[in-house]
């Protein structure tokens, strides 16, 4: 597929009032060549999203200087550039297309039109390189005139008043209506952002369906509505299937609504168009094993190292895809291979030290995982890492060792309580009220919480509160959504205030309510690829009834953080054991049912938490 980007044009003229034709001439001209098949357009926005990432320049600065690197950097095989000049009562434009691996020409062609009629001069270029090309937003001149000064506007109060100014021209114009919305929310003005998306929803077919799929993942953007912008991403590539951002955006937003034949649809479409993109060659990965077809996953990774063959990354995903679909031992060996390409992949020397400890654990071999943790712990005492001992307390409550991670983490809680590690003292005492109330013992937890509000800093505040209303007296799930509700007022916290509830309605055994939360996460989150929440949501599930839904849920290991155990590691693993031994006992395969509870009482050990799982399993 080519992928073309066109310039903003230099204006030739002596006037410069007439500056701002040329972003119009680039902007035009993208816009109508976007709905050619075949073609990829690379907008500027996208282009200039790089610039910010680099600093090369403000993006309010209309020179074009740096705007060729940035288009062959985002992609570009094609590259259009231009130039203009009005005399004579005439607007002349000159377009060339260049292959900026060769340098050659692909293409020089000429419009000629009244001096006023950028767009009419633009539509006609556009024509000439494909006669397929759609037809821009808007023939106002007083519309894109004021469309194009709001984009490249100093502030967003100025691009704003810009912005009104388009739409008053033209009310159907709606690329203006987005561009509103942006400089509202840029003023912290979300309520104005989203009335001006909503007055655009008001014109209808008046506005083409590209546009309005726009208009409507815009809008669920600011109402950090996950699904509904999925939706509008899935209008928008069918109305325009050359949108190569839209479909990276799909990809990603399917992955974590765990839709991965749509995912995988996505990242095959970018692949198509950038074939060295890497990271649709990993997500497609991910999305592949998931889908059930390792084989694809393995290619693609193959294919990605293959591209860049000093990275770690696709090592390192090469043992994920072998860990989700549960080959252990391979899964161990890619890891180690990763931190040998690369010592310091991920930032730091143990990084895949803990997903190779937890891919020997999941064997049940807790003498070979102790092995490969201590690696993990020596590498980080190397790098003066003062967080060794909380970790090496998580990693024996991980093991089994319940008893001995509740005395080790007490004791480096009550030592870090003064001086500069004060908050690691918080966390550790947020994560023992936790641990209490998975033992049930809620007077315990409730001191902890106590203690870890008194050593509480600006890193550990989050903890702190969360862990203070997980150990609120029990209730109905009514009476917890309302408690939620006090604190949580914004529609945006949707998901942050569904990711308490949940931890709340299962410690509380509410599961149906439980199970509905996990579904709101899936389908509401921008990121939910928080490896826990598929077990949880299947740990829900089943003991409310739905079994084969936890069934499809449990088929894939987990991916363990680099980072070491979570808060919220204890809540599914070794859990996930038990639940897939209860899944397949209900469904009649009692001897996978046997092999999965053994493997789950020798890594819970002799400490039973207040579910009473482990005598369920015996």
């Amino acid at each position: 597929m080519v992928r073309i980007a066109i310039l903003r044009f230099e204006n030739l003229s002596p006037d410069s009032s007439a500056d701002w034709m040329g972003r119009a001439f680039s902007e035009i001209i993208a816009a109508e060549l976007a709905a050619v098949p075949g073609l990829s357009v690379i907008p500027a926005s996208q282009m200039h999203g790089l610039e910010r990432q680099t600093g090369v320049r403000p993006t309010s600065a209309p020179g074009i200087s740096t705007e060729p690197s940035l288009a062959f950097f985002s992609g570009a095989t094609r590259l259009g550039y231009g130039d203009y000049s009005i005399r004579g009562g005439k607007l002349r434009a000159r377009l060339t297309l260049e292959d900026p691996a060769t340098g050659r020409m692909a293409g020089v062609f000429t419009a000629e039109t009244a001096a006023g009629d950028v767009h009419a001069a633009a539509s006609s270029l556009a024509r000439q390189i494909a006669p397929g090309s759609g037809k821009y937003g808007t023939a106002n001149a007083a519309a894109l005139g004021a469309y194009i000064t709001g984009m490249e506007a100093a502030n967003a109060a100025e691009s704003s008043e810009a912005a009104a100014r388009a739409i008053a021209a033209d009310p159907n114009f709606g690329p203006a209506y987005r561009l509103l919305a942006g400089a509202k929310a840029r003023q912290q003005d979300l309520a104005g952002a989203l009335a001006a998306l909503a007055n655009a929803h008001q014109r209808g077919d008046a506005i083409p369906a590209a546009e309005r799929a726009r208009i409507a993942s815009e809008e669920a953007t600011l109402r950090n509505d996950m699904a509904g912008r999925r939706k509008a991403l899935s209008e928008l590539v069918k109305a325009e299937p050359g949108d190569i951002e839209a479909w990276r955006a799909l990809q990603d937003l399917a992955y974590n609504a765990r839709d991965y034949q749509q995912a995988v649809a996505a990242c095959q479409r970018t692949l198509a168009a950038e074939p060295n993109d890497t990271a649709a060659m990993n997500t497609l990965a991910y999305a592949s094993v998931h889908a059930g077809n390792l084989d694809a996953a393995l290619a693609s990774l193959r294919r990605y190292q293959a591209l860049r063959p000093n990275d770690a990354n696709a090592l390192d995903s090469t043992g994920d895809v072998y860990l989700i679909s549960g080959h252990l031992p391979e899964a161990e060996k890619f890891y180690l291979q990763a931190i040998r390409k690369d010592p310091n992949f991920q930032g730091s020397a143990s990084a895949d030290l803990y997903k190779a400890a937890m891919s020997r654990l999941m064997t049940g071999d807790i003498p070979g995982a102790d092995a490969l943790e201590k690696q993990f712990d020596d590498a980080r005492s190397a790098a003066h890492d003062q967080t060794v001992p909380f970790r090496r307390a998580e990693w024996a409550w991980l093991t089994g060792r319940r008893k001995q991670a509740y005395q080790q983490l007490t004791e480096f809680a009550q030592h870090t309580e003064t001086g500069p590690l004060k908050e690691l003292s918080s966390r550790a005492y947020s994560q023992l009220a936790l641990w209490s109330l998975m033992l049930g013992d809620t007077n315990a937890a409730s001191e902890m919480v106590r203690k870890a509000i008194q050593t509480v800093g600006p890193t550990s505040a989050a903890t702190a509160a969360l862990v203070r209303f997980l150990a609120l007296p029990p209730a109905p799930a009514s009476e917890w959504t309302a408690r939620a509700g006090l604190i949580f007022h914004d529609e945006r916290q949707a998901s942050a205030k569904d990711l308490w509830l949940l931890h709340a309605f299962l410690l509380n055994r509410e599961f149906d309510e439980a199970a509905a939360a996990a579904q709101r996460l899936t389908e509401g989150s921008a990121d939910n690829r928080d490896e826990s929440l598929p077990v949880m949501q299947a740990w829900a599930l089943a003991e409310s009834g739905h079994v084969d839904q936890a069934a499809d849920l449990l088929r894939f290991n987990p991916v363990p953080p680099i980072t070491g155990p979570g808060l919220f590691t204890p809540f599914y693993f070794p859990r996930l054991y038990y639940l897939r031994g209860m899944v397949a006992g209900k469904q009649g395969k009692h001897e996978e049912a046997r092999a999965a509870w053994q493997l789950f009482l020798k890594l819970s050990g002799p400490t039973p938490l207040q579910w009473g799982e482990e005598l369920k399993a015996k």
